[in-house]
């Protein structure tokens, strides 16, 4: 059985030699298994390619590089290190240390029981707030809009079978969203315990921008309840405009006949209806305007070097 780990790279050229490492003394102990490592450079500033070319070269049986034309984002950067792996069981972690790659055979073992997915899930994450928080709202909508069980984690730590990459692979369109993916080919993922380490060295590449169009991708690509919650703000909306109008004029005829009607009360209805109204516009728009980039078929991501066998 061969073994594929796929690392997407930003800004690690300090910490990527040293997991990948890790990564051969683990595997070694168990020599029933072959692997390689595929390390996919998401268009890093730094030299990380620089620094994947050199490992490559000690070692072109095991290791593979491939450099993307610009910054497509880790989702994009996964499914290209997923198209050149050609293991049995492919294991996905991160570049900067914080995945414990010493549990690694806690997942392939319990992926070759009877599991599709096993996820590796922390009992307490060592990211920072701003990432912490992030990987909550990312929960929540990942168990609202694909029906992922509560109990099951999502993290970036996770081992697969060979059918699950190629079903999630056979996804062309350009905003891929790997949570969304992973349930739409299968329902048996479960979670092994593992231990989350502190990063290495440096910060997160996560930015609000990206967490909020890694969120979008979710939103617009794999469900359209969002939509139906939009339509129903609109007739939540309505009716109460609906039943304000009614009071209204109940209260002016047979209540209080000198009530005033109260302009900051109808402003208040205005922008409140407006404001919904230019929400739902703009999730409408976002939907559209995924369609059409969708249509005119811009790619995942654009490979512009490799280094491999």
């Amino acid at each position: 059985m061969k073994l594929s780990f796929v690392i997407p790279c930003y800004r690690s050229e300090k910490t990527i030699a040293a997991v990948v490492g890790e990564i051969k003394s683990v595997v070694e102990t168990r020599k029933e298994y072959d692997y390689e490592i595929v390390m996919v450079s998401d268009h890093s500033p730094d030299n990380v390619y620089n620094v994947i070319e050199a490992m490559c070269r000690c070692d072109p049986q095991h290791l593979k590089g491939l450099e993307l034309a610009r910054n497509f984002g880790q989702q994009s950067a996964l499914m290209a290190g997923y198209a050149a792996s050609g293991g049995d069981v492919i294991i996905s972690l991160d570049d900067d240390g914080q995945s414990p790659v010493d549990a690694i055979y806690s997942l392939v073992d319990r992926l070759r029981e009877d599991a599709d997915v096993v996820i590796g899930s922390y009992e307490a994450k060592k990211h920072n707030v701003f990432r912490n928080l992030g990987s909550w709202v990312n929960s929540l909508m990942t168990t609202w809009l694909l029906d992922k069980p509560m109990d099951i984690q999502m993290t970036s730590f996770f081992a697969m079978r060979r059918f699950v990459a190629d079903a999630v692979l056979s996804y062309e369109g350009p905003y891929p969203y790997l949570g969304g993916l992973l349930f739409r080919v299968t329902r048996n993922i479960v979670n092994v315990p593992v231990k989350h380490r502190a990063r290495a060295e440096g910060a997160s590449g996560y930015t609000f921008a990206k967490l909020l169009g890694l969120w979008l991708n979710g939103f617009t690509a794999f469900s359209v309840k969002p939509l139906r919650l939009a339509s129903w703000a609109g007739f939540i909306c309505a009716a109460m405009g609906f039943f304000y109008g009614f009071w209204t004029v109940i209260n002016k005829l047979f209540i209080n006949n000198d009530a005033p009607i109260g302009y900051s009360s109808v402003m208040s209805a205005v922008l409140f209806i407006g404001g919904t109204i230019m929400l739902i516009l703009g999730l409408i728009g976002e939907y559209i305007g995924r369609i059409y980039i969708s249509i005119n078929k811009s790619p995942q991501y654009v490979i512009s070097r490799k280094t491999t066998t």
